[in-house]
């Protein structure tokens, strides 16, 4: 993930007071040369406990640099000569292995300022009372601070942002890790490490140069654990800067991969909660505001998952509320698999051709239409998202803001979306279920088959969705489990179908290639249900009124119509009389319709033999029909 050099960002924000407790105890640039110590003098401090104050440290590690006036190291058996030893800038010792030897049982800083410049941006934080206690091994067993300011800077513009953090307290920090991960290279498949048990930040607000405001009253972390990865976490992040996979060169685009799915590889997070989380953008012609009441997420597992509660936003245009968003199964696997083999693609000048066997280590190269491809099978397994409470004001269309028009009112008591592992990007299974979609009539009059619900009294809608979708690969068949519709107070329509001829090939990323897969497809089943709930009675009454007949007079035209009429139009075939009849037998005692048809051939009914029969009695004839009324 690459940092943004427009907001501050909190991970590296809060864990600078971590790291730079420790390494601020000393500056071996700043500082005269040491005299020889003799080897019982040294001995003989190394055994007493002292305390120790260093002041006006400054140390700078590639585009960070920290500094503190006055840091006083209390309890500690280290001299003063051998905490400077650990951090001296020419030690030959990687920092992790020098921080081990941190010991003190404490160290305290009125006043510590992190100054890290990104391009022309410089982002300067200044903590407050800064306290770390039981520092054994390189590890904190306490560290807090009671508060912070935040300053962003840009070049012309020195008020490019600002913010302030409330009290930090972070349990069990491993500086040693910490300096590993961010400095040291290693193995991306090398077990984790973890950075801190707990961490917790309270009153957290921003303002940018927009003059967006950012405020969180606490957030609160457990268990952040990490691992090493070829080029640092340091590197890694900076050499992302601006990177982008769809850029030309394919060297850089291959490079920008292969360190995403590090650093995606890299970070382990047990749990996360955020509160009272406000976004608010008073500029511009539309003042924007979002509200999350509270933020969770928790890893590890099959109870994995993300959550947000007490959700609110608000515009000129729409505003609204949620009270519960929730996702899980939620996985990157792919998306990593992906990442990973863009970074084996290489130059085109030092690829295999494509039309001549690659040799042995050189990887064919991409070209722009695989390279397409590949972009789009980044899409993670989404895994099922659901949604309670949701309630939206919507401003009426073509309506005058000055004229104050009351909003569209459109609501969800209930819903969720599960999507199946993706196959090129598409998910191979989805299931959508909204329960509870409130709305006016007057909001679907454009859409076929509701447009005149108006018309039949109906002026609110309270409607219960389902569309259940799976392709089998083995079967190459693509089955509408359920695609449902019901209302209340007028009925339930349930189609279910199974398409055959559905390969893998339908969901290439070539357009062309995949509509033309689809040209294969036929239709194996179809069962269409039809319950009626109270919407018959309102559409025969309305008809009547239009055509000044009574209701029963109507109704029997329909029957006669559906008896005599549906089979001639069909054919007169025994399929077209008993669809007939179960027809006229619902339109006379509406109850539940029910039509069934499957193809006589295992392989379905394809186009070439609709297109292709003479009369609807030849599509008949390729089928298995059943109909019934109840």
């Amino acid at each position: 993930m690459t940092p943004s050099t427009r907001r501050p960002v909190l991970p590296r924000a809060l864990l600078a007071p971590a790291c730079a407790a420790a390494l601020v105890t000393a500056g071996a640039t700043l500082l005269p040369p040491l005299a020889p110590v003799a080897p019982a003098a040294a001995q003989e401090a190394a055994s007493a406990v002292q305390d120790l104050v260093l002041e006006n440290v400054v140390l700078a590690f590639g585009d960070t640099a920290v500094s503190a006036p006055r840091v006083a190291v209390s309890g500690t058996r280290l001299s003063k000569e051998e905490l400077l030893a650990i951090f001296r800038s020419d030690a030959k010792e990687s920092w992790g292995t020098r921080l081990q030897r941190l010991d003190a049982g404490s160290l305290t800083m009125p006043e510590l300022r992190v100054e890290r410049r990104s391009g022309p941006k410089r982002q300067i934080v200044t903590y407050r009372d800064v306290t770390a206690r039981n520092v054994h091994g390189g590890r904190i067993s306490e560290l807090t601070a009671a508060g912070a300011t935040l300053s962003v800077e840009a070049a012309g513009q020195p008020g490019a942002g600002s913010g302030s953090y409330g009290k930090i307290r972070a349990e069990e920090v491993d500086l040693t890790a910490l300096a590993r991960l961010y400095a040291e290279a290693g193995d991306a498949r090398s077990g984790f490490q973890r950075l801190y048990a707990s961490l917790a930040v309270e009153s957290i607000a921003f303002i940018d140069e927009r003059g967006t405001t950012v405020s969180i009253a606490r957030i609160a972390g457990r268990d952040l654990a990490g691992r090493q990865t070829p080029a640092t976490w340091s590197g890694a992040v900076e050499s992302l800067s601006g990177a982008d996979l769809s850029q030309a060169d394919p060297a850089k685009r291959a490079r920008a991969a292969g360190l995403l799915a590090d650093l995606a590889e890299s970070v382990s997070v047990g749990s996360f909660e955020a509160s009272d989380l406000t976004v608010k953008e008073v500029k511009g012609p539309d003042p924007v505001s979002v509200g999350i009441g509270r933020m969770t997420y928790a890893g590890g597992g099959a109870e994995a998952g993300f959550a947000l509660s007490d959700l609110s936003f608000g515009s000129a245009e729409a505003s609204g509320r949620l009270a519960r968003l929730g996702l899980t199964g939620f996985s990157l696997e792919p998306t990593i698999a992906t990442l990973r083999r863009l970074a084996k693609a290489v130059p085109a000048d030092k690829a295999a051709p494509a039309d001549k066997p690659a040799e042995k280590g050189v990887p064919p190269a991409l070209d722009p239409a695989a390279q397409e491809a590949e972009l789009r099978r980044l899409t993670p397994v989404i895994g099922t998202l659901t949604l309670s409470g949701l309630g939206l004001a919507l401003a009426a269309p073509g309506a005058d803001p000055a004229a104050k028009a009351a909003p569209m009112q459109l609501g969800v008591r209930g819903g969720s979306v599960s999507f199946g592992p993706p196959k090129d990007g598409v998910p191979t299974a989805t299931r959508l279920s909204l329960n509870g979609l409130t709305l006016p009539a007057s909001a679907v009059e454009s859409v076929p088959g509701l447009g005149s619900l108006g018309l039949y009294g109906y002026r609110d809608l309270d409607l219960d969705l389902v569309a259940d979708t799976a392709w089998n690969e083995g079967t190459r068949e693509l089955s509408f489990k359920e695609l449902s519709l019901s209302g209340k107070d007028m009925g339930r329509l349930q189609v279910n179908a199974t398409l055959g001829g559905i390969g893998p090939e339908v969901f290439d990323p070539d357009a062309a290639v995949s509509g033309f897969a689809m040209l294969s497809a036929t239709a194996k089943a179809l069962d269409l249900t039809l319950e009626n709930g109270g919407l018959f009675e309102r559409f025969i009454a309305a008809q009547a009124q239009v055509l000044s007949l009574k209701p029963d007079e109507l109704r029997k035209e329909y029957v006669t119509a559906s008896v005599i009429g549906v089979p001639i139009i069909l054919g007169n075939s025994a399929a077209a009389k008993a669809i007939g009849a179960a027809m006229g037998k619902f339109v006379a005692k509406p109850g539940t319709l029910s039509i069934s048809a499957k193809a006589k051939s295992g392989d379905g009914l394809g186009m070439v033999d609709v297109s292709t029969a003479p009369t609807p009695a030849a599509v008949l004839d390729k089928l298995e029909v059943n109909a019934r009324a109840d």
